[in-house]
């Protein structure tokens, strides 16, 4: 397989070929050289990129983790793979179609292949020059909601306790449950910041309701 094009379009050439075809395979293709290992790798590499780009935002800790959430989430990787071509070079089965969590995991993979291949300053340069990192807390429901519990002395959620994923291997729905104000908040979506921001919402709307 050619991979030029999407060197190109990465603007990283690799010196392993190897490297970057194990990052765009699914296990579905294969069981033992896919990128599952290279996905939890580059999920660490990512925050850690993320976190010294945002550290010195002038932001809270809780609003620091919020910010970091939103620019890794799944909605926010999907749209820069797709962007990348990585949804089309993805190597998988032919029944494989509907694993929406493989686009947005196949850049993880990339950042940890890009990292083992070149370093680093060369991860760095790469999540740096695609990611999005115009985002700011205050746009964030989870981190409103947060916020706001700190102010009134009330202790936070853990909103990935509260949060469980009812779908499938194939095919993933989370769902998460807030217990608040004598309450039940839910959300629900195909990923767990989606599910979490949803529940969020209807705590903060519920707020507002009572204010």
């Amino acid at each position: 397989m050619d991979f030029s094009q999407i060197e190109q379009n990465l603007k990283y050439t690799f010196k392993d070929k190897n490297l970057l075809r194990r990052a765009l395979t699914l296990a579905s293709a294969d069981s033992l050289e896919n990128n599952q290992t290279l996905e939890f790798f580059g999920d660490a590499i990512l925050e850690f990129i993320v976190s010294e780009r945002i550290f010195d935002m002038g932001a809270s800790e809780g609003q620091l983790t919020e910010i970091r959430k939103a620019i890794v989430s799944d909605e926010a990787l999907t749209p820069v793979s797709e962007k990348l071509g990585l949804d089309k070079a993805l190597i998988r089965s032919a029944g494989d179609t509907r694993n929406k969590k493989a686009i947005p995991s196949a850049y993880e993979a990339v950042v940890a292949a890009i990292y083992l291949d070149g370093g680093m300053d060369a991860a760095k340069a790469f999540v740096n020059a695609t990611l999005d990192f115009s985002v700011r807390a205050e746009k964030h429901p989870k981190c409103q909601l947060l916020e706001f519990l700190q102010s009134r002395g009330e202790s936070c959620p853990d909103f990935d306790k509260c949060t469980v994923d009812t779908g499938s291997e194939r095919r993933h729905c989370f769902k998460t449950v807030l217990p608040l104000f004598g309450q039940t908040f839910t959300g629900e979506g195909d990923s767990k910041s989606e599910a979490q921001s949803e529940a969020a919402k209807k705590a903060l709307a519920f707020i507002q309701s009572e204010n």
